[in-house]
């Protein structure tokens, strides 16, 4: 079991093929298939949820990365969410991985699936929170809430998570800060911090996809594991639902009095559920 957190754990670079350095953070003891973590929308390193990146890192090795041109990873920033998938894929094949295990929240969802369109036998577990098909339902609205809730955010001084990941009852509230005061746990060599233009072309990216077909999703048998809150406004959670149906081998819990950010309100839970997901 390793003793260091995710708040401490060294931030490491290496280059892929396609020339970008990629920052990461790898926590746990090494494993033949570690779990990559594919994160949200404007989201560097410093944005994982400690409690879930520690919890995991008991069991399991799990690594997090900066997306091309995000935080400390170089490049310029990916124009649509199947680049995002692109260069993800160079990341874990630069780690000499032909077989891994994702954890994916929201838009790193919508990557998982573009990446897994590409590289179908990559992936041998899956868990999927509070994210969406491709085309699904309210996926491209996200560009207009998302500058909503900044706005509000900009006048009540917090951060606009406390709005997007949150419900605005009690429970939500509390649990908002809760997540926030983590997010600042980690005190030295912290990550750069996500530029505006990279919100902007990440908002065109998930508003393009929203727009697209849907994707079949039946020719993919692995065991998925689909998790939301059951008041997400940015996915909004019937998305949780279809995904479920798409799947063919998906098993879905709705946490209630959740929104988007359901899994770090519950993180103890969820960490449970996904220890138990990927042992089985």
């Amino acid at each position: 079991m390793t003793t260091q957190t995710y708040a401490a754990v060294p931030t490491e670079f290496i280059t892929a093929e396609n020339g970008i350095t990629y920052a990461y953070r790898r926590l746990g003891a090494k494993q033949e298939v570690p779990i990559i973590y594919f994160g949200h929308l404007a989201s560097n390193l410093d944005n994982a949820d400690p409690r879930v990146m520690d919890g995991m890192a008991t069991q399991h090795e799990i690594i997090s990365f900066d997306y091309r041109g995000v935080g400390a990873t170089s490049g310029d920033d990916a124009a649509s969410i199947a680049d995002m998938a692109k260069d993800s894929l160079a990341f874990i094949k630069a780690l000499g991985y032909n077989k891994v295990d994702i954890m994916a929240f929201s838009m790193g969802g919508f990557i998982t699936q573009e990446l897994m369109a590409l590289e179908p036998t990559l992936v041998r577990k899956l868990v999927l929170a509070g994210t969406g098909p491709r085309g699904g339902e309210g996926v491209s609205d996200v560009v207009g809430l998302t500058y909503i809730d900044m706005a509000k955010a900009l006048f009540t001084f917090v951060d606009p998570k406390y709005y997007l990941f949150f419900t605005s009852t009690d429970n939500g509230k509390q649990a908002a800060h809760a997540f926030l005061d983590r997010l600042k746990e980690r005190t030295e060599d912290r990550d750069i911090e996500v530029k505006f233009k990279t919100l902007q072309a990440q908002l065109h990216a998930i508003r393009d996809w929203g727009h697209e077909p849907p994707a079949d999703l039946s020719g993919f048998d692995l065991p998925v594991f689909i998790i939301n809150g059951d008041h997400d406004r940015m996915v909004p959670t019937p998305n949780s639902y279809e995904l479920a149906k798409r799947f063919p081998n998906a098993q879905l819990h709705i946490y209630e009095d959740a929104g988007h950010g359901g899994v770090f309100q519950f993180h103890d839970d969820f960490v449970k559920r996904s220890l138990a997901f990927y042992a089985a």
